[in-house]
């Protein structure tokens, strides 16, 4: 099940001081993000899979329905998360990876509009070339900003919760990076650890899960300007049931900055009765 995190978007500055301290806040942050811990090494191969999810509130009303199809071309992992919602929206993103020893980002591409996002996001990352695409509309025209960066070969977009799945039970505390948007796109580490031990059910069984912490380190004086702006990132929260292999059942996140806290989980079907199996089911044995 693949993982939006919080998107940090342009900052509206209304005071001068404060303005000058995001800005040099931003900088410090690009540049001390820049260091890597590396990859993620494969514990459990992705294959060919598709899965079906439901996008809610925290008070459990759907918002959306979600769909996840992985395939796998030679080397490279292709999966495609797409969230409907019933107002319009639409949320799809598209990754593509390899996983010989380690897990590594070809490129990744982001779309979120409609009423659910109050901004527009088009987002490509080319790991490959080291560039990020944003597009937007500016009336009638479509505008197209290309970044150059030096990008970590560490970047998760896209992959989180890939990632999430093959840490090792009892490993205190991953980094790895990721790719914002805001005025100019950036490079922030988002750090992954354990909380504690829950108990879930499924159809009447019980299973061991681990309540996991994912974070968004801002740092230094990022933090502080984040703050003083009202726009520090929620913490989001993954459950992963434990196991050869263990899967990830709930997320709860931000899929946009300063937006509401969705939970997403594994949808369970419902069926429509036709006249012709209600005839069926009728007929004594």
């Amino acid at each position: 099940m693949g993982m939006r995190y919080p998107c940090i978007h342009k900052w509206m500055h209304t005071h001068v001081r404060v303005k000058w301290m995001v800005a040099g806040a931003i900088a410090l942050a690009f540049f001390s993000s820049s260091a890597s811990a590396g990859p993620i090494s494969v514990q459990y191969p992705e294959g060919a899979s598709r899965g079906f999810l439901v996008l809610r509130d925290l008070n459990g009303k759907a918002l959306a329905s979600g769909e996840e199809r992985q395939t796998v071309k030679g080397s490279r992992v292709i999966s495609r998360l797409t969230f409907r919602f019933r107002d319009g929206s639409l949320d799809d993103e598209t990754t593509v990876f390899t996983q010989r020893a380690n897990f590594q980002l070809i490129s990744d591409h982001h779309i979120q509009r409609g009423p659910s996002y109050p901004h527009s996001l088009d987002m490509t990352v080319d790991a490959v070339a080291g560039t990020v695409t944003m597009r937007s509309e500016d009336g009638d025209k479509q505008k197209i900003e290309t970044t150059h960066m030096d990008l970590p070969s560490d970047l998760s977009n896209g992959l989180l919760l890939t990632i999430l799945k093959n840490l090792r039970s009892g490993q205190e505390k991953t980094e790895v990076s990721m790719i914002v948007p805001s005025s100019k796109p950036r490079v922030v580490k988002v750090a992954i650890s354990p909380e504690e031990e829950e108990r879930c059910f499924i159809a009447g069984s019980g299973f061991r899960a681990e309540r996991y912490l994912v974070k968004i380190e801002l740092g230094g004086l990022t933090k502080v300007a984040a703050a003083v702006m009202d726009k520090t990132p929620a913490d989001a929260h993954v459950w992963r049931i434990e196991g050869e292999p263990p899967t990830t059942l709930r997320t709860e996140a931000q899929l946009y900055e300063n937006g509401p806290i969705w939970r997403i989980e594994t949808a369970a079907p419902s069926w429509e009765r036709t006249s012709q199996s209600a005839q069926k089911t009728s007929l004594p044995k």
